[in-house]
């Protein structure tokens, strides 16, 4: 599940970011308002969390330019302020709900399953590739009908690349997109988990779908 925040203060960005990758989202960053409309627009995200206060444009008139140019998008305000007139004004925007902060990492995490049941239709709750489904909705996986127990990071290294599936994907780009940026630039985490995947997924298949492209990175193939 691809999240994109957008919060004036970069520290809270990053906090953001860590607490939802450890619950196993994909999350990009920033605290540019130029920047994060470009990157909705122009990037595929399922969500974005978005800052009703901004340093130079408001959140709210950063989401009517965004429903309006790429509308799938579902878009969650986040503020300190509880101010019943703002949360209305930013609802009426076009956003999809409202939390204020501080907030448990839980009731955030309920809020963006709650968000992305709403629209199924536009939501693609599940990613196939040949006989392989991942339910984002219940954290199911399975290959050939067969329920496969996959950690939280599995799980999020799995949806990263059954989403670009047939898409050769660098070390660097997966290392970024499901851990930390601040992970050891030497460390073998991907390949380490690329294994645990393998096992899991290709193990007793004639039929294969996670390969290595070499001195690159890894590539599913559907």
């Amino acid at each position: 599940m691809n999240i994109l925040i957008f919060q004036k203060d970069l520290s809270v960005c990053n906090y953001l970011k860590k607490g939802l990758k450890e619950l196993g989202y994909t999350v990009d960053i920033s605290n540019n308002e130029e920047e994060i409309m470009d990157m909705a627009i122009n990037t595929e995200y399922d969500l974005l969390i978005l800052d009703v206060i901004g340093k130079k444009i408001n959140g709210i008139e950063i989401c009517k330019i965004i429903k309006k140019k790429y509308g799938k998008i579902k878009i969650l305000f986040m503020s300190e302020e509880e101010d019943v007139d703002l949360k209305i004004k930013a609802l009426d925007s076009g956003g999809d709900d409202y939390i204020v902060r501080p907030f448990n990492f839980r009731e955030l995490s309920a809020r963006i399953r709650a968000i992305l049941r709403r629209e199924s239709k536009s939501f693609e709750s599940i990613l196939r590739a040949k006989d392989l489904t991942l339910n984002l909705m219940n954290r199911e996986v399975k290959r050939a009908e067969k329920i496969l127990d996959l950690t939280v990071k599995e799980f999020a290294l799995l949806e990263y690349l059954m989403r670009n599936k047939n898409l050769v994907l660098t070390r660097t780009i997966i290392k970024e997109k499901i851990w930390s940026i601040d992970f050891l630039t030497n460390t073998n985490i991907v390949d380490v988990y690329i294994t645990h995947l393998r096992e899991k997924i290709d193990k007793n298949h004639s039929e294969k779908l996670i390969y290595t492209v070499r001195g690159i990175g890894y590539i599913l193939k559907d």
